[in-house]
């Protein structure tokens, strides 16, 4: 999932959280996870003044963010010294699949 400028989203993209006015917050949402996006729920949720929007998968790339390969060689040498560790290699794995699981929706 990724967060992204409203101004970026794009008719059949999937919102991965639901969305709230951003004049109430705590109220009852806009729209659902799992809607996907359309030029007039775009439309509406600009007038309303919504900001950004959570999406499935990593649809847009936003300068100045690391790629999931870049992610990978980090997290590599972050546990690069936990090698003979078997409980910190199996949270290394976890991370890991978390990590392509949010780039892949």
């Amino acid at each position: 999932m990724q967060s992204i400028p409203l101004a970026l989203a794009k008719p059949g993209m999937v919102l991965a959280r639901s969305v709230t006015n951003p004049n109430s917050p705590n109220g009852a949402p806009v729209c659902g996870k799992g809607i996907p996006l359309t030029d007039s729920l775009i439309e509406r949720l600009v007038q309303m003044g919504v900001q950004s929007v959570t999406v499935e998968g990593h649809p847009v790339a936003v300068e100045g963010e690391s790629t999931l390969e870049e992610m990978l060689v980090k997290l590599d040498e972050k546990f690069r010294r936990l090698e003979g560790d078997s409980l910190m290699m199996r949270i290394k794995e976890i991370y890991k699949r978390r990590l392509i699981r949010s780039r892949e929706g």
